[in-house]
């Protein structure tokens, strides 16, 4: 009987996350049901719209296991299947009913509604993917590599890369503009390389980062953009409104911010760290702290007044071993008084 993708985030074989993806909140952004086989992404008849849905997202580890929360749905994943190489990137469909997959070779794995429009996994690169994005539509999507290489399938336009530019550090990740005629890129050291309708509101190449940049994520408008740091530091451009970074989390825990996202509204975004863990931003924050199911606890705790726009990610109780209790301090023995033997 195959594991639930919650359940298996108990297993005893260390993971490492790498993305996480946001389904679009449908009370903001009405989500449209295709018509027709998923896989084909058919145009819906007027008027046709799936079921409202809360806000939700997913979460993608290096071998390809998916964990979903909130109203986001399980559709598969590559948990159970040998991967040539690990996965690096997801992103969701339009509709919320799908997700693609990316490994560093450019292998594309489509689970639900998401369509198959083309991979690099049989060509030869010169850097790996980093990550991905889809346009719009959800008829096509983006691959980019380290060196800032663009690889566009379905309708997603090529509007320029920087895979014949020499780069002071790596790409680490891609956003792309509302409208889908345009995309930024990323680089580690916050660098921002804008193409087609993709403005450039500001970047952090000629400052002096404590730790690199992991992950971007745009505002609904366009006109604004926020960088994650690994250590979870925020930083924001343009229309983006710096909300608070990842709080402090436990020494035992990765540290490391690997992914960001931004909330539907537009009024915040998500951070997840490679332990799996996920914060939303400043706004959403409360005091108010639920208890916990068993054998988990919560990564940060929702509040009941905000619970239509924020979710949460769970994480797994690690038992801490008791120090064993200080023994009692040894006293030395008393020295032995021998009497003197008579004479003979």
């Amino acid at each position: 009987m195959p594991q639930s993708p919650r359940r298996r985030l108990l297993g005893s074989r260390p993971r490492r996350f790498v993305a996480l993806a946001a389904l679009v909140c449908a009370g903001l952004a009405p989500v449209v049901a295709p018509a027709g086989p998923p896989a084909a992404l058919a145009d819906a008849p007027a008027g046709a719209t799936a079921p409202a849905r809360g806000p939700g997202y997913w979460l993608v580890a290096s071998d390809g296991g998916v964990f979903s929360f909130g109203s986001a749905g399980f559709f598969g994943s590559t948990g159970g299947i040998h991967l040539n190489q690990p996965i690096v990137g997801m992103a969701a469909t339009p509709t919320g009913n799908g997700y693609w997959m990316v490994a560093t070779d450019g292998g594309i794995f489509a689970f639900g509604d998401a369509g198959f429009f083309g991979s690099t996994g049989a060509v030869h690169l010169n850097r790996p993917i980093v990550g991905m994005t889809t346009t719009p539509s959800g008829r096509g999507y983006w691959m980019v590599a380290s060196d800032g290489g663009i690889f566009a399938f379905g309708d997603a336009g090529f509007f320029g890369s920087t895979g014949a530019i020499h780069l002071n550090k790596p790409i680490v990740g891609m956003a792309a503009t509302p409208t889908g005629q345009g995309y930024w890129l990323v680089a580690s050291d916050g660098g921002i390389f804008a193409f087609g309708d993709a403005r450039f509101f500001g970047s952090t190449g000629a400052v002096s980062l404590a730790k690199p940049i992991t992950g971007m994520a745009t505002t609904p408008s366009g006109a604004g953009y926020w960088l994650t740091a690994s250590d979870g530091g925020v930083f924001a451009f343009g229309d983006a409104i710096y909300k608070g970074s990842a709080p402090e989390r436990a020494p035992h825990d990765d540290r490391r911010i690997v992914a960001m996202v931004p909330m539907s509204a537009g009024d915040g975004y998500w951070q997840a760290s490679a332990s799996g863990s996920c914060w939303p931003s400043a706004a959403r924050r409360t005091s108010a702290e639920p208890s916990p199911p068993p054998g988990r606890s919560w990564a940060w705790p929702p509040s009941p007044a905000t619970a239509s726009a924020t979710r949460w990610c769970l994480r797994p109780t690690r038992r801490r071993r008791r120090p064993p209790a200080p023994s009692p301090p040894r006293r030395s023995p008393a020295p032995r008084r021998s009497s003197p033997r008579p004479p003979p």
